[in-house]
């Protein structure tokens, strides 16, 4: 799989402190990247010295196949595009002329102006004053502005801070879409694990500036552990009984915990508890939420 970033021990020491600490990112090309953590956990530091605005103490980063310094680093982020926190703008002027000044700072078409705005749904209010915008709006034209190259990296660090529900689904869903339409890859930081549960391909997960999990959602949700919850008239008999057709059951509160919860086992409990004549009060599907495993990964509660 080829990857656009890879990072080596990257690390940013403050005084005697690390913000970020031997970080290993190995980001696949063409997909969304999730890049999940509390707040406080080093996901805006690993960002910005991915761009470039933070020096590391230690490690490297590798972004396009090479190994970003001093020299090349104007040459890489040619092909970068990033709205790292709040986005900037000019409030006295419009989206098209705050654009402008963008597209001639970075020496990209004039045409890409009304493209990016279309993307962004702002082409029906690009002549509108900045400071007339809602704040989901502004996080649109902060988006615009770094599409406007159109990049083959974009980092967003926590895009839908401080949208409205439809906001954040508005997002979300441009977002996702990227990628496929434009052969980009999007790295994307947020601290609200259901977000990027529905628009990532790939996760990382970090705490205390060390990464804790990376990789493919999939593997994260497979942790979920489904399972069959039962609770019956005579659990101590329902258990033996279980126990003695070799399908082992946890007991917890009032209810067995059963490892399967395919049709055909559950077909074969009933059986089981109708020859024994043992009453069913409950059945349930049991798993862990992708919060609950972001809280044993952690050690602390996560944003919803």
């Amino acid at each position: 799989m080829e990857h656009i970033i890879i990072t080596n021990n990257l690390s940013k020491k403050y005084k005697d402190a690390y913000r970020v600490k031997d970080v290993d990112l190995k980001i696949p090309k063409n997909t969304v990247y999730g890049f999940l953590g509390p707040n406080g956990a080093g996901k805006s530091t690993t960002l910005k010295m991915i761009l470039g605005l933070v020096k590391p103490t230690e490690g490297s980063i590798t972004v396009f196949g090479k190994v970003a310094n001093d020299k090349n680093r104007l040459e890489i982020l040619r092909d970068v595009g990033s709205l790292i926190e709040s986005p900037s703008y000019y409030g006295h002027l419009t989206a098209v002329e705050n654009l402008k000044i963008v597209q001639t700072l970075r020496d990209v078409p004039e045409k890409n102006i009304n493209k990016v705005l279309e993307i962004v749904r702002l082409d029906n209010q690009k002549n509108k004053k900045v400071n007339e915008y809602s704040l989901g709006m502004k996080q649109r034209l902060g988006l615009a502005a770094a599409l406007l190259n159109f990049p083959k990296l974009l980092i967003l660090d926590e895009p839908t801070n401080g949208l409205d529900p439809a906001g954040i689904q508005e997002m979300r869903e441009l977002i996702s879409s990227l990628p496929k339409k434009y052969d980009m890859t999007v790295v994307v930081s947020s601290h609200l694990l259901s977000e990027i549960d529905q628009m990532a391909d790939t996760l990382g997960i970090i705490n205390h500036g060390e990464l804790i999990f990376q990789d493919n959602l999939k593997i994260l949700h497979e942790r979920s552990n489904h399972k069959l919850a039962i609770r019956t008239l005579d659990n101590a008999k329902s258990r033996i009984i279980l126990n003695s057709y070799g399908m082992d059951c946890e007991v917890e509160s009032e209810y067995l915990l059963l490892p399967q919860i395919s049709d055909d086992f559950i077909i074969k409990c009933n059986k089981l508890f109708y020859e024994n004549k043992i009453m069913i009060l409950r059945m349930e599907e049991r798993k862990k939420s992708l919060e609950d495993i972001f809280l044993e990964l952690t050690g602390k509660a996560v944003s919803l």
